[in-house]
């Protein structure tokens, strides 16, 4: 009768298997070092005045007060508010993105004289945070009467989006072949044409992960418009939920509760272009 044959682990199966394990180990623990503020913010709208500030308070809520959520709609003009940040968010991006593309397509695609300065003028553009410049751009739209306007929002939301949005797409036009554009030429198609009908559709991994980006700046953007918005009903969420932060007392459960509803388009988008998010950052990122 012969003896059942023995398995022996391999050393270098075994450290794979090692090396592996402590691989999800550190994901485990970037994962929950990332996520513990959403869930300690969660945590917080849950609660009652009297247990945030109770002396020996937990983390969990001992009582889920689910109408915080509910609250804060007639405490505050959250509808006005979230309007206000889609219409900037939502035109800033649009306006830069109708600029970028032909600005990037004509950067990829053709030669001038200055071309290296421009690009290196864009590079620099955006070493200037908007709070450097803000009493500049405070002046500029004083004298544009856009000083309290969405408009005036959208206009400097779109210029401090367009640097981004002319190196990232230039790098996506860059790393698709140009043959298939000359194809299209010979085919009857003109310059126009044939960027419309066959570059933009093969760059469309970039051009979404442009497109979300520059979202994300615009709706999350807070200085600019705490200092050009004035009348409350113009505010963005981002300004706007500021209301919960009064003179003597911060209401933590509705400031908590706004910043979730603030946080959900954001996470919408992701969850949407997930698939084309690392292929467009990579095309992006061609070195030209």
């Amino acid at each position: 009768m012969s003896e059942p044959a023995v398995t022996v682990k391999r050393p270098a199966s075994l450290k794979k298997t090692i090396l592996r394990l402590l691989l999800y180990f550190v994901v485990l623990d970037v994962c929950v070092i990332t996520l513990y503020p959403y869930f300690a913010m969660l945590c917080t709208a849950l609660k009652g005045r009297g247990e945030i500030f109770a002396t020996q308070g937990t983390i969990l809520p001992i009582t889920a007060l689910w109408s915080n959520f509910v609250d804060i709609w007639s405490l505050a003009p959250m509808a006005k508010y979230m309007l206000n940040s889609f219409l900037i968010a939502g035109g800033s991006t649009l306006i830069a993105m109708l600029c970028g593309i032909p600005a990037a397509y004509a950067l990829a695609r053709m030669k001038f004289k200055g071309q290296t300065a421009f690009l290196a003028f864009v590079i620099v553009s955006q070493m200037f945070a908007p709070v450097v410049l803000l009493i500049g751009i405070y002046q500029v739209m004083l004298a544009l009467h856009l000083t309290d306007s969405i408009w005036g929002l959208i206009f400097i939301n779109a210029a401090f989006n367009q640097a981004f949005t002319v190196w990232l797409l230039r790098g996506t036009f860059m790393g698709i072949s140009a043959e298939m554009e000359q194809a299209a030429t010979i085919d009857g198609c003109t310059r126009v044409q044939s960027m419309m009908r066959v570059l933009l559709p093969v760059a469309a991994p970039g051009i979404v992960t442009t497109l979300i980006f520059i979202f994300i700046n615009a709706w999350n953007e807070y200085t600019v418009a705490l200092c050009l918005i004035k009348t409350d009903t113009l505010k963005p969420l981002t300004v706007g939920i500021n209301i919960f932060n009064g003179y003597n007392i911060i209401e933590w459960q509705y400031l908590f509760a706004a910043s979730i509803f603030a946080i959900i388009p954001v996470v919408i988008l992701f969850m949407c272009i997930e698939k084309n998010l690392v292929s467009g950052l990579a095309s992006g990122g061609v070195k030209g």
